[in-house]
Order: structure tokens, then C-alpha cells, then sequence
């Protein structure tokens, strides 16, 4: 399979071509203890299964848990970050078809680390570009330490006395507005303002 790659900061990532995608399986497991769940890949297919469904006693069975079980690493660790249920998952199933890698990264950061909330059922759902977040590609805090002294964040500093600078110690304050997740195989450092 041929890649395509792109630069981001100071490594080149490959990235996936949207044939190489796998396609979300999600389980409907019934809280009916009495009844067998069923595995679906999109909300027209799980209102099919749900709608035949009966349990043992040959009653309807209405309530289900919603589990991820095989699909892309993002879009698992959206779904965590989501809190999916049976609630709102046909809106996951949108998100995942509609949204970009970097609106699922900002989805994922901001809600499932930082707090924030996100409703994608709505009318008029959140758009995933409205979250200000600062998102490096970097292996660590060092190396964020390090990309700012070069940009010049601190000021201008002669390249002799570069070699006397803690990076460490730098890195060390910058951890208290930053912070790492790994998503997808990469490493992120980011700040939610």
C-alpha cells in the first residue's frame, strides 16, 4: 500500500489514504440479560437488528450499552471522550465520517482531557474548530522548550550561551501550563486556553 507523508514540526508522519480506513464496528449489548446483543457498522443497520430484537420471553428489547469494538485508534479514543451511549451514537457515526484527524484531536483533548463539554446531537452541533487549543507534535516537554527558544519566544538569545540553558528547568515550568496525551501513535503537547 503507497503512503503519503507530511512534515509537521521536525519529523514526517504518514498519514493513512482514506481507502485505508477501517471501517467502526460497535456492539449493542442489551441490559436484558435475556437477550442476545448484535454487532452493526452504521445507525441505519443498528435500527434494523434493534427493531426485531426480542428476548427470551419473546418481549421487544429497548435498552442497550453501546461498545466500541474495532474501528481506527482516533476514532475509539473519541468515542471514549464522547462518553458515546444509545443516546448518541448516530451523531459519533457523523462526527467520524464528516470530521478531520485535527477536529477529532481537539474534540478528544478538549472534552476527554481538559473538561470541556460537547454535544454533537444538537440541531446545531458544536463545531470542533471553536476549542483554542495550542497542539505541538513533539516527543516531550524538552523538545517544546526547545522549538520556543529558537522561535525567540524568550527574546533574543546568542547561540553561545544556548548551550548554558537548563531545558529541563524550562520544560519543567512549561509543564504547568501544558501537558502530553499520545493519540494515534503520536505524541501531543498542548495547552486548552
Amino acid at each position: 500500500m503507497e503512503k503519503e507523508t507530511h512534515t509537521t514540526n521536525t519529523y514526517t508522519q504518514p498519514l493513512c489514504k482514506a481507502s485505508e480506513k477501517s471501517e467502526i464496528l460497535l456492539h449493542a449489548q442489551p441490559y436484558d440479560i435475556s437477550a442476545n446483543g448484535f454487532y452493526f457498522h452504521n445507525f441505519e443497520e443498528y435500527q434494523q437488528k434493534s427493531s426485531t430484537l426480542r428476548n427470551d420471553y419473546g418481549a421487544p428489547v429497548e435498552e442497550f450499552e453501546i461498545q466500541f469494538i474495532d474501528g481506527d485508534d482516533l476514532d475509539c479514543a473519541l468515542f471514549k471522550a464522547l462518553d458515546i451511549h444509545q443516546g448518541n451514537f448516530d451523531a459519533f457515526f457523523t462526527a467520524c465520517e464528516e470530521w478531520n484527524e485535527d477536529q477529532k484531536i481537539k474534540v478528544i483533548i478538549a472534552v476527554g482531557e481538559a473538561g470541556y463539554s460537547f454535544d454533537p446531537r444538537k440541531d446545531d452541533p458544536d463545531d470542533p474548530d471553536d476549542f483554542d487549543i495550542e497542539l505541538y507534535e513533539l516527543d516531550s516537554l524538552r523538545d517544546l522548550a526547545e522549538q520556543f527558544i529558537e522561535e525567540g519566544l524568550f527574546g533574543e538569545i546568542p547561540e553561545n550561551i544556548r548551550f548554558y540553558l537548563d531545558y529541563d528547568a524550562i520544560a519543567r515550568d512549561l509543564g504547568m501550563d501544558y501537558s502530553e496525551i499520545r493519540l494515534n501513535d503520536t505524541n501531543y503537547i498542548y495547552r486548552c486556553s
